[in-house]
């Protein structure tokens, strides 16, 4: 028990793990208690078992393991994370429990498994179970199976997939183990009871007892279909659903639903698809075209076998079908047509939608064929063109079927009929739309008169089985002229029909099963049958219920329907009876009186008349026997006005109350007409014909009185009778309008004489323009031109209104009914598809064989000249059918013709072909279209976007969904082509948003859409990403997630992060176009819009496509006659894109419940309501949030805002923290997906932004961040709005004076500048004058370096702009703003003059040039090496400019500089010929006096004196250093009182070694006065060279003192606001003062150890850096202190102890990753400065140690991690110091590595071999000048020994193109060194030209150099004194307030009459520290050298040789040699400024 009580401590999950069987058992039965007891599904304790889970099913022990299965059990049932452990535990189960004996360890296994499958994990449960089934354990195998089965069984077949499944079957079938087997048989029965006859195919291979066994267990099985009896977890509410119904006894009628959705799994979906193709016997064309027949039957047989496959793989197979096609129309024998039949019926059946591509042309030749009257030759071609038909559509070929319906062949017009009627049954509502139904119901009509009795009865079974798919209701009106008689044989042909998706008016009817089983080929059928209708089901469910909008409505409709029919077709009386009928109703004097002769009677008794009608009840008013009477004798003829107004007033009567039929219409049309150009009658006329539209129906009305008036030859009539239509047409509306009837009429009145008809006709247009919109134009195309002006100025009138609301209409008792018929009239009528009312012609007899055969000819000439002649044959047709013979396949294979040309010819013919044939295109998509698609992966280019423009044309005509049906599309996307597949999912990505339902085939394009995700090429990736949320918002995020389970792990984890991202971007689908704003006409613009917008996206079948032309509205039933109005209204837009986009985007925005609510108003009260909501404030205010935000971003608590694109984390994150400083509704506009809110989102805060400017700028951040998001938006619209706002708020912020903070700054700029480069002019110029604001509201010297960033982009636009932009800001704003140096940034500017880009070229030197404008000459020592080209480009730019500059210029420089103190640089004028600096310096100082206070007297320099005495002796006395140091130091030492605090350390000599400590410790202190006064007393003893040696042995210790008070004041006083800036800067001063005391010693400086002086370092470049000091008061006057501090530091400690501190400094700093990169490069500039000091300095270092440091620091960095840093400085650095070393020490350096312990894995010791040998081989080739000339002095017996090799270097040089003048250079100044130097022999074998070029050459030289050196050897005296050591120019201090320049041009001038007595000016201007970009550089005396640019360039020449080796310490005396010397260090000091 000792050990029980151990374990029995410890937790229960550590007890789960323990190695004693016992401690787990227990563990495991704690673990279930804990399981059962933890309510909460998320609570943290299920974390801790997620990884033990797996070890509970898997335990070793039997009786733990039973436990823990329980406890794992518990654990998948409560755990939210179970899910997670999916994988691992199922593979546990299989594995380790299904081969357990004991049964209990089953049960709970395969529990476990369907507990996940329960849990969503389905697919993963059924992949670990199908590979338990590969076990060689039976019993595994036996469980696995069983399991699948129980899942299966209570599951359903569609939470298991059972195509995997059943493909397993057979080899379950054929294991050895009975217990499988019989395992098998029950999984297989268990599968029939879900799929039926769907598992017979892939069964078929097992042994036949097998399956006979498995056929009688079948037919055992109820016929009841399963039902699901167990639920997952998102199934809840079917669960509740089936226990209620259980509870109920079950429901039938829902048992009939449940039915249909389980019946989905398609057998053929089972089948593995087989390759036939490559399997026809190889002669098989030939023997196919054979004379003899029994060849021709060979050949089909061995086809008809390969086409019994069930499933075929797809391939080309157009030869095939034409071969067996040709068969089927060509071939005698009728044996060999019904097998070729067969064998297309076997490819149409194997293929399914993949064989769509050949329908169209194989459905003509059966139709042509069904004149046999053989039987077995029409069963086979009805069995094949069924077939056929399951694999395209009835849109596609219901051009082929009209064109027979009127064949003089009775059998062909009764197969049609009886195809048709076959075919109908596989359709639903949806895809019966009735455009397509309406044609065919006319030919059917005229069947049904047929004289054939078999073409009659046929089509008495096709009209009943559309009746029956799609209702009575939508084909009556198409059946309106048929009598009762064959009425009630249509419908008792209906009644008999069973639809094959059991459809019954919309409605589940259960006659599936029985009719595949009649069919008599059970592959076709069986197979093909269920794929159709279960895919097609849920849409026509969907549009039962939306379709009948009042369903109250249809029982009565249809009574009145009837009684309307026959009202319409009223038979005509005789006058007897109207007699008879109008006496019994009128008085009988009115009656006798009609006639009379006397007119003032005819009006009284039409006055009669007129009372009786008005008292007459509708029901006993005989219309028509009025309206005779009123039309007898004088009738129309009337010559009283008056009588004849009141007879017309009297039709209107009738016609408005009585039931008035076209009959009746007719009686009195003609009069009417007659009567309507009358001047006094016409009025009454036209409210009759008014009246008689309203009972008749306008557009019959219309067509009637149009063609009557045009039947007349009175002007006044037609011109009236137009413009009463175009009248009627506003009120009526446009609904059911024939426009056909009146075009032609139209045409005749524009043609007219008389001006008036012409005006009419041309007013009508334009109300007809109103409702069709740009087709209507079509029809005049031919008119003449000055006609088609007078079009063209009506239509531009109506451009952009909307038509009026319709108010008249229908307005009988059935009123619904009648809406309906309107709007089915509307659907069928003109309006709804004008393209259909186009003339077209039929141009398949144009298209002959010998054009076909030239397009496929194998010379491109002639395949040319053919596709020229079809271009020609479209272009004159205009307008075509969709016949088109064989040019689809001529064309097709035209489209990956190897001559691009001829694709692009070819494109374009079927870009023509779209325009011309219209919406009948749909029937060439398969064929023509999808081939397309495959040239979207050409490599070209300009050929994918031809192919593209195409696509988009043609899709255009035919809408969406036939592209997106089958599997073409995702074949195509399978193919592994980079540029087809970023073309086709960009183009998906552009269509699918605009769609609203999509084919269930969409799908398909999932998996090659997912492999596209993780393609190599990077576009692809890009565009799949773009495409994902397009797919999910049709697919849905379920589905797509789903998907992922077939994709490889790694893969899967990718995908699914990027569908969650996708999830968040998810468009909403567009909504259906609102018709409830149309009850309320136009009353908001929110309502007028959505109505305007095309109807398109109406019908059912229409769905799919936007630019569907043919809507039906009756999707949505509208309120009244309004709403149909609006729905013709919205054709007026057909072909507008954004308007389609616009409506979507508006309907989008609504919440979904509002969308399409029919007949009320939701949306327009939501939109009040928002109203009301956005008065008020838009910005809050919330005081110091900026700050707060500012300081989280600072503690990294919040991302900073810095990225290449937005990441959502970003958005997230702004959205979150704008959401406290915006109005809600703001905020919700600002993040919507729509571009369109961002717009009126802007427009607000622009309204607001003056008004709440306070509020603005307190979340200026945020509204900033907002506007760098638009950035990354391709709305151009969004981008200008958002500039337009960006410019008034910074116009705002100036005015308020407000200055940008960093973090504001740091998060705008940089993305704003991206805009600078976009390809739009205007929006560069609007982002160009935003950074010229900007610097109003943030210091330029900081908006300098984001441009600086901006000229690296790629875009070289941006490039160019940031440049211009960078000389704007040199120009405005002087050199000072150029950071962080001049030199830098010219530098890096100057690298642009050799851009490729011309545009960027220019601006960088007008940008250089820019600043020559404001510094002069300087620019050129600033702008370092540019090659001799770029050289002459900048020189050219600068003449250029010189001799535009004004001479205004120069006033402004002088104007400008006091406003700038702290200007760094003189400005120089560009003129060159001022003669003497000095005076020009002097002339700057004049003006500058008043700004800048003068230098005490006792420290200027009588210059004067020194000027003009030229003749002072050259001995000149070393300047004391520090003295000038001190001199003009600024350091503010604190006053005396200070120093008094403590009298007794004046004594220091007495006191002891302990006070120092004392004082030492006070200089930490946290109290700043205390400091101080520490501070006060140790600087007064280092003043006191006597005392300071007590310091000695101390100066560590005071070092450390003083940098922790550094680090103190940096973290601690900085950062609090109580403490007094002044104070801060008080200590800083003492602190500095007495490090330059320190520091002034030498002997107490190098006392510092290596640590303390890297912490001494690494404090003061801190500060240095630290931005606050800047904004103290003198702040930059102390950091230029401790820039000085830092050169003495350098200069004075311990040479090997200071280098060793800045190697690890450096180390760290690049190690730190917090550390800014503006650290490491000032302490890259410490060592280089150092290196520079090494010649002199070489001696006093312990190389041994400084190597140590530089291995370890090789170690840490290796050159491959130091080449991958951001900067290349470090290596540049490193190997530097490396070269210089070796330099100067040679080979002896190897031997200083003995602290490098195992040296031979050094990285170090490599190098220094590698350097060491190289500089020997170049000391042997090239000799260093400088060193050459000392050596000459010293030993001249080496040089000649060298002289021969020296020669034959330079006339090598002088021999090879390149380097000749470098050569010539050389050569002279040997000869000038060595002038008895013999050359004769290198030249005397040289060729007489050579020679005489080499002297020539020489000449020039001389010459040129005289001339130089002309104007100042007379002032160079030979110089004595060795180079007296200047301190660099850093050590001038440097005062504020301009005193700066003061002190430059002093410096200057001292310069250079130190030139002058011959001094060195060793320190020159690049020995100055460049740490400080605030130091002045001024001219220094080598400008006197060179004033021309061209002797610059020569001279750089010189230098490239001398750059790797020392300066010489020594001079040669000549003159000559001096002047070269000059110019080297020239060359030098160009180099080190870089």
């Amino acid at each position: 028990m000792g050990d029980d009580s151990e374990w029995m401590k410890l937790p229960i999950d550590q007890k789960c793990e323990h190695k004693i069987w016992k401690a787990r058992l227990n563990g495991y039965e704690e673990a279930l208690k804990l399981f059962q007891r933890i309510q909460d599904e998320k609570s943290p304790e299920w974390g801790k078992y997620l990884g033990l889970i797996k070890k509970f099913v898997t335990d070793s022990n039997a009786v733990a393991q039973l436990k823990g299965l329980e406890a794992a059990l518990a654990y998948i049932e409560n755990a939210h994370l179970a899910g997670k452990t999916t994988g691992e535990v199922v593979s546990g189960v299989v594995g380790k429990v299904f081969n357990q004996p004991k049964a209990r360890a089953k049960e709970l296994g395969a529990d476990i498994c369907l507990v996940y499958i329960e849990i969503e994990k389905a697919e993963v449960v059924q992949d670990e179970l199908i590979k338990g089934l590969d076990n060689k354990n039976p019993k595994v195998v036996v469980a696995c199976v069983e399991t699948l089965r129980k899942a299966l069984c209570e599951f359903g077949s569609k939470i298991i997939t059972l195509k995997p499944v059943v493909k397993l079957l057979p080899k379950l079938f054929e294991s050895r183990e009975k217990a499988v087997r019989d395992e098998a048989k029950l999984l297989a029965v268990e599968i029939y009871r879900w799929i039926r006859d769907a598992l017979r195919p892939p069964l078929q291979s097992i042994n036949s007892v097998q399956l006979k066994e498995l056929e009688e267990e079948w037919v055992k099985l109820p016929t009841a279909a399963p039902k699901q009896t167990r639920f997952l977890r998102s199934q809840q509410d079917l669960k509740a659903k089936f226990e209620q119904q259980h509870a109920a006894g079950g429901d039938e009628e829902d048992g009939d639903n449940e039915e249909e959705t389980v019946v989905q799994v398609d057998p053929y979906e089972l089948l593995e698809a087989v390759e036939i193709l490559s399997k026809l016997p190889k002669d098989f064309y030939e023997k196919i075209e054979a004379k003899k027949w029994q060849e021709r039957k060979e050949a089909l047989e061995a086809v008809e076998a390969l086409t019994k496959n069930p499933k075929l793989e797809n391939g080309d197979y157009g030869d095939l079908v034409r071969a067996l096609k040709k068969v089927v129309g060509k071939d005698a024998n009728v044996m060999l047509v019904s097998m070729a039949a067969k064998c297309l019926a076997g490819l149409a059946a194997g293929l399914r939608k993949k064989f769509g591509t050949y329908a169209g042309q194989v459905v003509p030749t059966f139709l042509e064929k069904f004149k046999e009257k053989k039987p077995q030759v029409v069963q086979a071609l009805q069995e094949a063109i069924d077939a056929v038909f399951l694999t395209t559509t009835l849109q596609n070929i219901s051009e082929d079927v009209l064109a027979v319906m009127d064949n003089k062949n009775p059998s062909i017009k009764q197969q049609a009929s009886l195809f048709l009627a076959r075919s109908f049954r596989h359709c639903t509502l949806s895809t019966l739309p009735k455009s397509v139904l309406k044609p065919f119901c006319a030919a059917f009509l005229k069947q049904v008169n047929d004289s054939a009795p078999e073409v009659r009865d046929a089509a008495f079974e096709a009209l009943g089985t559309a009746m029956k798919v799609v209702g009575e209701k939508a084909v009556n009106p198409f059946l309106a002229d048929i009598d009762k008689l064959k009425l009630e044989k249509i419908k008792e042909c209906a009644d008999k029909v069973e639809l094959v998706g059991g459809k019954k008016v919309g409605s589940a009817g259960g006659e599936k099963k029985e009719k595949p089983a009649a069919k008599a080929p059970p592959p076709v059928e069986v197979l093909a049958k269920p794929s159709g209708p279960p895919k097609k089901a849920p849409p026509a469910k969907a549009a039962g219920p939306m379709k009948k909008g009042k369903p109250a409505s249809a029982p009565s409709g249809k009574s009145k329907k009837t009684q309307d029919t026959k009202e319409v077709v009223e038979t005509e009386l005789s006058l007897e009876v109207c007699e008879e009928k109008a006496a019994a109703v009128l008085p009988a004097t009115c009656m006798q009186l009609l006639d009379s002769g006397n007119w003032k009677e005819r009006l009284a008794s039409m006055e009669e008349f007129q009372r009786a009608v008005e008292q007459m009840d509708k029901s006993e008013m005989p219309c028509q026997s009025l309206v005779k009477m009123l039309a007898k004798k004088p009738g129309w003829k009337e010559t009283n006005f008056q009588v004849m107004q009141m007879k017309l007033h009297i039709v209107g009567l009738i016609a408005q109350k009585g039931s008035f039929s076209k009959t009746s219409a007719l009686v009195v049309l003609d009069g009417l007409v007659d009567k309507i150009g009358d001047v006094k009658c016409g009025s009454n006329a036209k409210e009759a014909l008014t009246a008689i539209g309203e009972s008749c129906s306008l557009p019959w009305t219309a067509e009637q009185v149009v063609s009557m008036a045009f039947a007349q030859k009175n002007p006044k009539n037609q011109a009236e009778t137009l413009n009463w239509l175009a009248n009627a047409m506003k009120e009526f509306g446009f609904a059911g309008i024939n426009v056909k009837a009146f075009i032609s009429n139209v045409k005749t009145a524009l043609g007219a004489t008389n001006p008036a008809v012409r005006t009419s006709a041309i007013t009508l247009l334009g109300v007809m323009f109103l409702y069709m919109g740009a087709p209507l134009r079509m029809f005049f195309e031919d008119e003449k031109p000055a006609l088609l002006s007078q079009i063209d100025a009506e239509f531009e009138k109506m451009q952009g209104q909307s038509p009026p609301a319709p108010f008249r209409g229908a307005k009988k008792a059935g009123g619904d009914e009648e809406g309906e018929k309107a709007e089915e009239e509307e659907v069928d009528g003109g309006a709804g598809d004008i393209m259909d009312l186009l003339p077209r012609t039929d141009i398949g007899d144009k298209i002959t064989l010998d054009m076909v055969s030239k397009i496929g000819d194998k010379n491109w000439k002639i395949r040319k000249e053919g596709l020229d002649e079809v271009t020609a044959v479209i272009s004159e047709a205009k307008f075509i059918q969709a016949n088109i013979g064989d040019l689809p396949l001529a064309l097709r294979g035209r489209l990956n013709d190897s001559n691009k040309i001829l694709v692009q010819q070819t494109l374009g013919i079927l870009q023509q072909i779209a325009t011309a044939m219209g919406p009948a295109l749909k029937q060439h998509i398969k064929n023509l279209g999808i081939p397309i698609i495959t040239v979207l992966g050409d490599s070209k280019s300009n050929v994918r976007a031809a192919a593209l423009t195409t696509l988009n044309a043609w899709v255009e005509q035919t809408g969406m969904k036939e592209w997106l049906e089958g599997e073409d599309l995702s074949e195509e996307l399978k193919k592994e082509n980079p540029f087809l597949r970023q073309e086709v999912l960009g183009w998906l990505a552009e269509k699918l948003p605009t769609l609203r339902t999509v084919p269930t085939d969409l799908m398909l394009c999932v998996p090659p859409l997912y492999t596209c995700l993780e393609d190599r090429s990077g576009d692809v990736r890009k565009k799949a990403q773009d495409a994902l949320p397009t797919f999910m918002m049709h697919l849905s995020y379920e589905k797509m997630n789903k998907a992922t389970v077939k994709l490889k792990p790694a893969s899967k984890d990718q995908v699914v992060g990027m569908l969650e991202k996708a999830r968040a971007m998810m468009p909403a689908k567009p909504a259906a176009p609102a018709k409830a704003a149309a009850s309320k006409p136009a009353s908001s613009a929110s309502s007028s819009k959505p109505a305007s917008a095309p109807a398109r996206n109406q019908t059912p079948c229409e769905d799919y496509s936007e630019p569907e032309p043919k809507p039906d509205t009756k999707k949505t039933k509208p309120a009244g006659p309004v709403a149909k109005k609006r729905a013709s209204m919205e054709l007026k837009v057909k072909g507008d894109k954004d308007n389609t986009s616009k409506q979507n985007r508006l309907s989008r925005g609504m919440p979904s419940n509002q969308q399409g609510v029919v007949g009320k108003k939701p949306p327009v009260k939501a939109v009040a309501k928002d109203e009301e909501d956005r008065s008020g404030p838009i910005f809050i205010l919330i005081p110091n949030g900026k700050e707060q935000r500012i300081k989280e971003e600072k503690a990294l608590k919040i991302l900073k805002w810095n990225f290449v694109t937005p990441r959502d984390e970003y958005v997230e994150q702004l959205k979150t923290q704008m959401s406290t400083c915006l109005a809600k509704w703001l905020q919700d506009e600002l993040f919507h997906f729509d571009f369109q809110r961002h717009v009126k989102a802007i427009g607000a805060m622009i309204e607001h932004m003056e008004a709440e400017s306070e509020a603005v700028i307190s979340c200026l951040d945020l509204v900033l961040k907002w506007f760098t998001l638009r950035f990354f938006d391709t709305n151009t619209s969004v981008l200008m709005k958002a500039l337009e706002f960006l410019k008034l708020l910074f116009i705002m912020l100036s005015r308020k004076n407000y200055q940008l903070n960093d973090n504001e700054a740091a998060s705008f700029i940089p993305y704003l500048i991206l805009k600078v480069g976009e390809s739009k002019d205007v929006v560069r110029k609007d982002v160009r004058a935003i950074l010229t604001m900007l610097c109003k509201v943030y210091a330029a010297s900081k908006v300098f370096p984001f441009l600086m960033e901006g000229t690296k982009s790629k875009n070289s636009k941006q490039r160019s702009e940031c440049l211009e932009e960078l000389g704007c800001l040199i120009e405005n704003f002087g050199m000072n703003v150029c950071q962080p140096t001049p030199a830098k940034s010219l530098k890096e500017i100057g690298v642009h003059i050799g851009d490729r880009d011309t545009t960027v070229r220019n601006a960088a030197l007008n940008t250089v040039v820019a600043a020559y404008n404001t510094c002069g000459d300087q620019v050129f020592k600033l702008i370092g090496n540019l090659s001799e080209k770029e050289m002459s480009m900048l020189e050219e730019r600068i003449k250029r400019s010189a001799k535009k500059t004004p001479a205004a210029k120069q006033e402004r420089t002088q104007r400008e500089h006091p406003t700038n103190p702290n200007a760094t640089f003189l400005r120089k004028p560009a003129q060159e010929e001022v003669p003497n600096k000095l005076n020009q310096a002097r002339a700057q100082n004049a003006h500058l006096e008043h700004s800048a206070p003068s230098i005490p007297k006792e420290f200027q320099l009588d210059l004067d004196v020194f000027e003009n005495n030229h003749t002072c002796a050259s001995d000149i006395p070393d300047l004391v250093q520090h003295k000038l140091d001190e001199v003009l130091e600024p350091v503010m030492i604190p006053e005396r009182k200070m120093r008094t605090v403590s009298p007794h350390f004046d004594d220091i000599h007495n006191s002891t070694a302990s006070t120092i400590n004392f004082v030492i410790s006070q200089v930490a202190s946290g109290d700043i006065n205390t400091s101080i006064q520490a501070l006060a007393q140790i600087d007064e003893v280092l003043r006191q060279a006597d005392k300071a040696e007590a310091m000695s042995g101390h100066i560590d210790q005071f070092l450390i003192a003083t940098f922790m008070q550094l680090r103190l004041i940096y973290n601690t006083h900085m950062a609090d606001d109580r403490l007094d800036k002044k104070d801060i800067f008080k200590l800083y001063s003492c602190i500095i003062g007495n490090m330059l005391s320190l520091f002034s010693m030498e002997s107490l400086a190098r006392e510092a150890s290596m640590g303390v002086l890297k912490d001494l370092m690494h404090g003061l470049i801190t500060l240095m850096l630290d931005s606050r000091v800047e904004d103290i008061e003198d702040g930059p006057q102390l950091i230029r202190s401790v820039n000085l501090l830092v050169v003495r530091v350098l200069e004075k400690s311990d040479q090997t102890n200071i280098l060793s501190a800045l190697l690890v400094l450096l180390q760290d700093s690049l190690t730190s990753t917090a550390g800014s990169p503006m650290f490491s490069e000032l302490v890259m500039k410490c060592l280089w400065r150092m290196i520079r000091f090494l010649p002199q300095t070489i001696n006093s270092i312990n190389l041994d140690r400084i190597l140590l440091d530089v291995h370890n620091f090789m170690k840490v960095f290796p050159k491959e991690k130091l080449k991958q840093l951001k900067s290349d400085v470090p290596h540049r650095t490193l190997k530097t110091l490396l070269h210089t070393l070796c330099r100067l020490t040679g080979a002896k350096i190897l031997d200083h590595m003995s602290m490098i312990e195992n040296r031979n894995e050094s990285e170090l010791e490599a190098h220094l071999r590698r350097v060491v040998k190289h500089s020997a081989n170049l000391s042997g080739l090239k000799s260093d000048k400088s060193t050459e000339k000392s050596a000459l002095r010293s030993d001249d017996k080496v040089i000649k020994a060298k002289v021969s090799d020296i020669l034959s270097e330079i006339f090598k040089k002088i021999g090879s193109k390149e380097n000749t003048k470098e050569g010539l250079t050389e050569l002279y100044e040997y000869k000038q060194k060595y002038s008895d130097a013999d050359l004769e022999p290198f030249l005397r074998n040289t060729s007489q030209f050579f020679q005489s070029y080499v002297e020539r050459g020489l000449r020039m030289i001389e010459s040129e150099r005289e001339g130089k050196s002309r104007i100042q050897s007379s002032t160079i005296i030979p110089q004595h004194s060795t180079d007296s050591y200047l301190p660099s120019s850093s050590s001038v201090s440097i005062n504020s307030n301009g005193e700066d320049l003061n002190a430059a041009a002093y410096y200057e001038r001292l310069k250079i009459l130190r030139q002058r007595r011959g001094l060195e000016n060793s320190a020159p201007e690049e020995d100055r520290p460049t740490l400080n970009s605030l130091r002045p550089s001024v001219a220094s005396s080598t400008d006197m050298l060179h004033s021309k640019l061209s002797q610059l360039k020569e001279s750089r020449e010189h230098f490239q040789q001398e750059q790797s080796h020392s300066h010489s310490p020594t001079r040669s005396s000549s003159p000559a040699s001096n002047l070269d010397d000059l110019k080297k260090r020239l060359e030098r000091i160009k180099s080190n400024r870089q």
